[in-house]
C-alpha cells in the first residue's frame, strides 16, 4: 500500500505594521500595506487566506525600535521598518469574524506582560474565535524596548528564558487548572452559573512571579492557545522541547533546516514527548507567475522597489551588530551580543560581510525567494519538505494584496494535484487541525501538570 503523502502546512506571515520583511516593497505602485491600520485591509487578507485554505495567519510584533543600525532610527522611519507598528492582538476579532477556519498566532513579549492579565486576553480570543487563536512566544531582543520599558539594558538571554518558564508556569496553572470542565453548569433555574467546588485559586510564589486569584475567563475551546515558538539557539530549543507546539526557523540553506530540525526532534524525545509533536514552519518568499518568465519579470518587478539597506538595518537589530561601521567586504566581529543569538550564530558561521548580506537582502528580506510557475514552486515547496524534515512553511509578504492571490491561485492548486496540500478544512479548533487530535493540549505536555484532579485541593 502507497504511504500517504505528507500535506504541506501553511502560515502567511505578517505584521501590524508598513514594512515587515520585505522592506521597501511597500513603495511598490500595486502595493496596499499603507492600508495597515483599517479593519478592511485585514479582513480582506483573511478572506485570500482562507480562500486558499492557509492553516493561519502569523503576526509577529515588536516592543522598541530598530535603532542599531548607524545608532539612530532615522533609516527605519524612512523605511518604516516595522516603525509604526500597532497591536497585533486587535485585529483578531474583527479577521475571526470574516472567517470560520483560518487560525491565528499572535505574538506577544511575555517579558512586558503580566502573566495573570495576558491569560485573560488569550482565553477571551479563544473564546470568540471558537478556538483559532495561538500565542507565539517571545521574550524580547531589543535594548530599545528594555529601555522604553523602564529597564537599564535588555535582560541576558538565558535568563530571559529562564522568566519564560516560569512564566508559562503560571499560564499553565491559570489555563488548565483554575476552572474544572464541570465546573460551568449555565443553570438559569437553579442560579447557578458556576459550581464554586469547581473553581480553584491560583497560587504561585516563583522567583520572577507571585501570583494568588482565580483566572478570570471560563474554560475556552483549547484552554492553553496553541504555542508557538522561534528560538534555534541551544536554550531556545530546549525551552521548545518543553512548551512549544509550533516552532518557526529561518536557516540560510536546507542543510542548515535539517540540521536544526533533527536537533529539535531529538530534544522532543528527552523531554518526554514525541518527535512529531512539534510542526515546524520554515520562513520563505514566494513569488509566482501564470509561467516561469512571468514570474522572473514580476520578481525583478519587485526587486526595483525593494530595500537592501533597510534589510541590512534589521538584521543589524536582529544581531546587536551596527553594519554601516564596516566595510563592504570588512570581517564582521561577530562577538556575544544580547540579541538573537541564532541569527549572530548563523552569520558567523556563514562568513557574512556587508556586500553579502546586501547580495542576500535583494528583495529587501532574508529569506529565500522561490520564482517560478506553479510547478516550479511546487517543487521547490516538496523539496524543502522531503529533504529537512520540516512541516510547511511561514510564507512572507511581498506585495500585498497580490502575493497572497497569486499564490492561493496559481501554486495552492498545484499543491492539491499533487497530493501534499488539503483540498478542504477540517472541522474544530486550530490545534485540532494542526494535529488532527484532540482541542486540548495531550497528557504527556508540561501543562497537563497543572490541571486539576478530582479529589485534589
Amino acid at each position: 500500500m502507497a504511504q500517504k503523502k505528507k500535506e504541506i502546512l501553511l502560515n502567511a506571515f505578517n505584521m501590524n505594521c508598513v514594512g515587515h520583511i520585505n522592506h521597501g516593497l511597500w513603495t511598490h505602485p500595486r502595493d496596499h500595506s499603507l492600508e495597515y491600520n483599517t479593519l478592511e485591509h485585514w479582513t480582506g487578507i483573511a478572506r485570500t487566506l482562507e480562500r486558499g485554505l492557509f492553516d493561519g495567519l502569523f503576526i509577529a510584533d515588536i516592543v522598541g525600535v530598530y535603532d542599531v543600525y548607524q545608532h539612530n532610527v532615522d533609516v527605519t522611519l524612512r523605511e518604516s521598518i516595522q516603525l509604526p507598528v500597532n497591536d497585533p492582538l486587535m485585529l483578531v476579532s474583527a479577521m475571526a469574524a470574516a472567517t470560520r477556519h483560518l487560525g491565528f498566532g499572535v505574538t506577544v513579549n511575555l517579558t512586558y506582560e503580566q502573566p495573570y492579565l495576558l491569560a485573560r486576553r488569550f482565553s477571551t480570543l479563544d473564546h470568540l474565535t471558537r478556538g483559532r487563536i495561538g500565542w507565539n512566544i517571545v521574550t524580547g531582543y531589543l535594548d530599545s524596548a528594555a529601555r522604553a520599558m523602564g529597564l537599564a539594558e535588555q535582560i541576558a538571554h538565558d535568563e530571559r528564558y529562564e522568566r519564560a518558564d516560569e512564566y508559562l508556569e503560571v499560564l499553565y496553572k491559570l489555563w488548565e487548572g483554575s476552572w474544572e470542565d464541570a465546573a460551568v453548569r449555565r443553570d438559569k433555574a437553579a442560579r447557578v452559573f458556576a459550581d464554586p467546588a469547581r473553581v480553584h485559586k491560583v497560587r504561585h510564589d516563583g522567583r520572577y512571579h507571585q501570583v494568588e486569584g482565580y483566572h478570570l475567563a471560563e474554560p475556552s475551546p483549547q484552554r492553553t492557545p496553541v504555542l508557538f515558538q522561534a528560538g534555534s539557539s541551544g536554550r531556545g530549543q530546549r525551552f521548545a522541547a518543553r512548551h512549544a507546539e509550533c516552532v518557526f526557523i529561518s536557516p540560510p540553506s536546507k542543510e542548515a533546516a535539517r540540521q536544526t530540525v533533527q536537533a529539535l526532534r531529538e530534544q522532543l524525545v528527552q523531554a518526554g514527548r514525541r518527535p512529531d509533536d512539534v510542526k515546524v514552519f520554515v520562513g520563505a518568499a514566494v513569488v509566482p507567475g501564470a509561467s516561469a518568465k512571468e514570474a522572473q519579470e514580476k520578481y525583478a518587478d519587485y526587486r526595483d522597489y525593494a530595500s537592501r539597506e533597510a534589510g541590512l538595518a534589521h538584521f543589524s537589530a536582529s544581531t546587536g551588530i551596527d553594519y554601516a561601521r564596516y566595510g563592504l567586504d570588512e570581517p564582521i566581529d561577530y562577538g556575544k551580543t544580547n540579541a538573537i543569538e541564532s541569527a549572530t550564530r548563523t552569520a558567523e558561521q556563514q562568513g557574512w560581510t556587508r556586500r553579502k548580506l546586501l547580495d542576500l537582502f535583494e528583495l529587501g528580506g532574508r529569506y529565500p525567494a522561490i520564482v517560478g510557475d506553479a510547478a516550479q514552486v511546487a517543487d521547490e515547496l516538496q523539496s524543502w519538505i522531503d529533504e529537512t524534515g520540516a512541516d510547511g512553511f511561514n510564507l512572507s509578504r511581498t506585495v500585498v494584496p497580490e502575493s497572497y492571490e497569486d499564490f492561493v491561485d496559481l501554486v495552492v492548486p498545484e499543491l492539491q494535484d499533487r497530493g501534499v496540500y488539503k483540498t478542504a478544512y477540517a472541522e474544530g479548533s486550530l490545534r485540532r487541525k494542526l494535529f488532527d487530535a484532540g482541542d486540548r493540549l495531550p497528557a504527556r505536555h508540561a501543562a497537563a501538570q497543572f490541571r486539576h484532579r478530582a479529589g485534589e485541593a
